[in-house]
């Protein structure tokens, strides 16, 4: 684990695959999802799908020839996920199903010779991120977690607009999950829910943040973590639960079962994060109250500001302060935000983004995420995440409800890189643009 050598995968390159076989385990409502979008991707074949129901098994089948694609390789007994990743006509396993069974399935499929891509998040417990580090390492296999939201087109703006250095030395960041899921949480699969009501059941065992990725992978691609920062360590605290029994008792009625439940997990959960050079992170996690949609995404820099929620705002500093841009007189300064959203505009957005638009993807960041996916293992190129990205961000699940359990105490986040983060440069401009066009 964290004590021995480093052997990392920072970078990692196989040689070009020409079409990239995938095999899909789970095919609930997310996943049925992700193989519609797959399904629009070049240089894609479909070559097995695993899903213990039958009826969600014939969807997915029923999907891909409706299409125009062949029937896949179906699996449906309980170690069928097994059989998938053990077939040799697979070069790429994605994983769609309940948070708990990501780490094993993924760490399986490596040790068959498969890359991974999983589903959010990508471990629930330190010992489950190393697992996953560690089988990535041994097996020199890409392990991807699938994080929509660093592809959203506000957080590639602001990327791109910090690798340029607009908004000075960036020294704080906030991210958030705020969603209002308590009719999903309640739901039947067949009503939207989650397949036996597993995520309310993670809801009453444990507390933190259970769902930090979202809000924390943007905002750490711009702190360049792993690629001469770190995460060092987080302090936690959550509020008492109130929203999910308030909620079952307007629902339910008072003497309900859903009612009686006890739940653990805390309404609301805020996590503060500090980095080894000193810049800090606050998240934050909410889905049992009536909020607007917020991942926050807000990046202070000692030259610019940028927030995404609830109104997408960036400020420049003006040039002719000390300091400045280097710009004409007033020029950042003077421009609306709208107009430099569209003047840093990524170039994943400007070229992909439009493509998906043209194709009819529903969701222009999770088009951009499977292309860039699938673009990489075509061209033999390193993926845009790493299995160092999935541990570091997953990680803070465990961390923070070991914080919030101890009096919000100072926990130390691992370095899953051993050491290796020191020297791994950041993204320059031009290393960018070549990868990216």
């Amino acid at each position: 684990m964290k004590n021995k050598p480093s052997t990392h995968v920072l970078g990692l390159a196989h040689p070009p695959i020409p079409v990239v076989r995938i095999g899909l385990i789970g095919l609930g409502n997310r996943g049925l999802l992700t193989l519609e979008r797959y399904m629009l991707i070049e240089h894609v074949e479909i070559k097995a799908l695993c899903e213990i129901r039958p009826g969600n098994l014939a969807k997915g089948q029923a999907l891909l020839t409706k299409d125009g694609h062949p029937a896949a390789t179906g699996y449906t007994e309980e170690n069928g996920w097994q059989q998938m990743c053990c077939n040799p006509d697979i070069d790429l396993i994605i994983i769609c199903t309940d948070w708990l069974t990501h780490t094993p399935m993924a760490t399986y499929a490596m040790k068959q010779g498969k890359h991974v891509a999983i589903e959010v998040p990508a471990a629930m417990t330190v010992a489950e991120c190393w697992q996953l580090v560690d089988t990535a390492e041994r097996t020199r296999r890409h392990c991807i977690m699938l994080e929509n939201c660093c592809y959203d087109a506000f957080a590639l703006t602001t990327l791109n607009m910090a690798r340029q250095g607009l908004f000075g030395e960036i020294m704080h960041v906030e991210g958030a999950y705020i969603h209002d899921l308590r009719s999903m949480y309640f739901s039947d699969e067949n009503q939207g829910g989650f397949h036996n009501h597993w995520n309310k059941a993670y809801c009453m065992e444990h507390t933190g943040n259970p769902y930090p990725t979202h809000g924390l992978g943007p905002v750490c691609q711009i702190l360049n973590i792993h690629r001469g920062d770190r995460l060092n360590y987080l302090v936690s605290m959550s509020t008492h639960q109130a929203g999910m029994t308030e909620y079952a008792r307007r629902t339910f009625g008072k003497e309900s079962p859903e009612a009686q439940q006890a739940y653990l997990l805390g309404d609301m959960n805020t996590t503060l994060i500090h980095t080894v050079k000193g810049k800090t992170i606050q998240l934050q996690y909410c889905t049992v109250h009536p909020r607007p949609y917020s991942r926050s995404h807000t990046i202070c820099g000692t030259q610019g500001f940028a927030q995404k929620y609830p109104v997408a705002t960036i400020s420049l500093e003006d040039a002719h302060s000390e300091g400045g841009l280097g710009t004409a007189a007033g020029e950042v300064a003077s421009v609306t935000t709208e107009e430099l959203l569209q003047r840093y505009q990524h170039p994943f957005t400007a070229t992909i983004g439009k493509e998906g638009a043209l194709k009819g993807a529903p969701n222009e960041m999770n088009y951009i995420m499977d292309y860039r996916l699938i673009y990489c293992l075509h061209h033999g190129l390193p993926l845009d995440m790493d299995v160092y990205d999935a541990a570091e961000w997953s990680c803070i699940t465990e961390l923070s409800e070991q914080s919030v359990l101890n009096g919000s105490r100072p926990v130390e986040i691992p370095d899953f890189t051993r050491g290796a983060w020191k020297t791994f440069p950041s993204v320059s401009r031009q290393e960018e643009k070549q990868i990216t066009l």
